[in-house]
């Protein structure tokens, strides 16, 4: 069964407020962002105080209970404005999925009405040795008495540093039969004894949303943070990337957006030969062809939101199919944007040049491109 999903009214109000909002909160301070590489603490402000810094927090857990769909609404929304901002409700999803397909009562009232209250949460399941082979993971959980010990490094943490809750997978039993059986995942606090963060990548995109290793040097959690059961860590996160990697989708979505309306404004003030640039074929068949790509990854992305939600046999694939999509048009479309702009596409006076590298990472993290046709293709060889 295919992921079939309807906007609402409910949904198109969303999308306005949080327009507007990402309009007159976000949108002024993001090439700021980006020039300081530092956080947008105005953005993390703005959509914590309207309740869409982490909208897919469940009701009964104090959030706003949105759906997949109206969750992507929002990362979408927010990254047509500023990448780095749309991080914050894309990484908290990221970083509470696995608590929330997998957790107990008890952890999840722990967590979630403090995510859902503004304070962050990242995800930690990379490290330099095993990215796209997590199983091959090092860092080590024991169990001592009433606590866990973490010890290991894991590299790439999204927003590491700023939040406060960090979901981990750990090697909890080295004797497993098969690698994948001895991951756990943990609750980790930023407060934890042991817990270190390591200092700020430099980057290509994504300016604004830190990037750090983590380390855990006998790290000591109480027992009841682990999520789940010992040795369900990586098929929760298995579980939590369906959920998730459409959302970046989303994210890369709203780049290739704000890349097309810039564009669009461009050429229809930008003049050559006597008359607007908007006029010229070419340059409306470059339009056309970024538009009808954006309108085909929108309708994907909300089709794999809708799929994954309600547990289709396909969801898995729609997921992946919505992400490697949305963020190779994503880069297809910026670098068509920069392109439109000429040589003032080429600086940091216009957005275009921003977007551009923001969406390179969009085919790279929360799973390659290249192994999300591996993930499709083995689908379709099942079938």
């Amino acid at each position: 069964m295919y992921g079939l999903y309807q906007l609402g009214d409910e949904h198109e109000a969303l999308r306005e407020a949080v327009r507007a909002l990402a309009e007159k909160e976000i949108a002024p301070h993001a090439a700021d962002v980006d020039e300081h590489a530092r956080f947008p603490v105005e953005a993390n402000n703005a959509l914590a105080k309207a309740g869409f810094s982490a909208p897919h927090i469940p009701e009964e857990y104090d959030g706003q209970g949105a759906d997949a769909v109206a969750a992507n609404i929002v990362v979408e929304e927010v990254a047509r404005v500023c990448a780095s901002s749309s991080l914050i409700p894309a990484a908290n999803k990221l970083g509470t999925m696995n608590l929330i397909l997998g957790g107990s009562s008890e952890l999840k009232r722990l967590v979630l009405p403090d995510i859902a209250a503004g304070a962050l949460a990242s995800y930690a399941l990379s490290e330099r040795e095993a990215g796209s082979d997590p199983a091959a993971m090092r860092t080590r959980a024991v169990l001592d008495g009433s606590h866990w010990v973490l010890n290991g490094t894991k590299c790439w943490i999204t927003n590491a540093g700023e939040s406060t809750w960090y979901t981990v997978m750990a090697v909890s039993d080295q004797s497993a039969a098969k690698p994948a059986d001895g991951i756990s995942a943990f609750m980790v606090h930023a407060d934890d004894p042991g817990f270190v963060v390591g200092p700020k990548e430099r980057k290509l995109g994504i300016k604004g949303s830190p990037t750090r290793e983590i380390y855990f040097e006998d790290c000591t959690i109480p027992a009841e943070r682990i999520i789940g059961q010992p040795g369900q860590g990586l098929r929760l996160a298995f579980a939590t990337l369906d959920h998730t990697r459409h959302t970046i989708g989303a994210q890369a979505l709203g780049i290739a957006q704000g890349a097309l309306d810039a564009a669009i404004a461009y050429v229809k003030d930008r003049k050559q030969f006597g008359k607007r640039i908007a006029d010229f074929q070419a340059i409306q068949f470059m339009l056309a062809d970024m538009a009808m790509r954006i309108e085909a990854a929108r309708h994907l992305v909300y089709a794999a939101a809708s799929a994954v939600e309600r547990r289709t046999p396909n969801a898995s694939f729609q997921s992946s199919a919505a992400k490697t999509f949305a963020s190779d048009t994503a880069m297809s479309v910026t670098t068509d944007a920069v392109q439109l702009f000429g040589g003032a596409g080429y600086t940091q006076d216009f957005p275009v040049e921003r977007m551009m590298r923001d969406a390179k990472i969009t085919q790279i993290y929360e799973g390659t491109n290249q192994i999300q046709r591996l993930v499709m293709a083995r689908h379709l060889l099942k079938s």
